[in-house]
């Protein structure tokens, strides 16, 4: 079994994200450093759309993740609603 990643700059705007991937994935483990958290999860995590407006209370595009977001691994699944990190094809 191999962890993907994402690594987010740590500010207002990303807090709430953070709130949503782990409260999406309840197997992710977060490491807060200075600046930064990094959300490791075993085989996927799944980012939703969803679930970060209902923190925020206002529409929020995946695509502004790529502002704050500073790396990631795993194959890329990305849609309107949902962005998921895997290893499988």
């Amino acid at each position: 079994m191999s962890n993907v990643f994402i690594a987010l700059q740590t500010n207002e705007e990303t807090r709430p994200v953070i709130e949503a991937i782990l409260a999406d994935n309840p197997h992710a483990v977060a490491v807060e450093s200075p600046a930064m958290v990094k959300i490791d999860a075993p085989d996927t995590l799944r980012i939703s759309r969803a679930s970060i407006e209902e923190r925020t209370g206002a529409r929020y595009d995946l695509q502004q993740l790529h502002v704050n977001l500073i790396s990631l691994s795993g194959h890329i699944d990305e849609d309107d609603d949902q962005l998921t990190l895997s290893w499988k094809h």
